[in-house]
């Protein structure tokens, strides 16, 4: 007994949500992300911020809007998100 049925491999990727910070170039939009973590040997929380490129094609979105972002392959040097929402 062998199956004929094709495997669906389901891809779960990177997502994050964070505040568009920059919206100045052509099709791409700079979003900051900010963390709550706690450190490993203090045991203190501490807020951190990561900033990202990401596609956004016809420059949809504006400073100040809150976005989700989503990993996918390397559009350029620096930019490796697009916008999902």
């Amino acid at each position: 007994m062998t199956n004929t049925q094709p495997v669906e491999k389901t891809l779960r990727r990177q997502t994050f949500s964070g505040i568009v910070v920059s919206d100045k170039m052509k099709d791409t939009v700079n979003v900051e992300i900010k963390r709550f973590v706690k450190h490993t040997k203090f045991h203190k929380f501490q807020s951190k911020k990561t900033k990202l490129m990401a596609h956004d094609p016809g420059n949809t979105k504006k400073i100040g809007d809150k976005v989700t972002i989503e990993a996918c392959r390397p559009i350029s040097k620096n930019k490796a998100f697009k916008v999902i929402a």
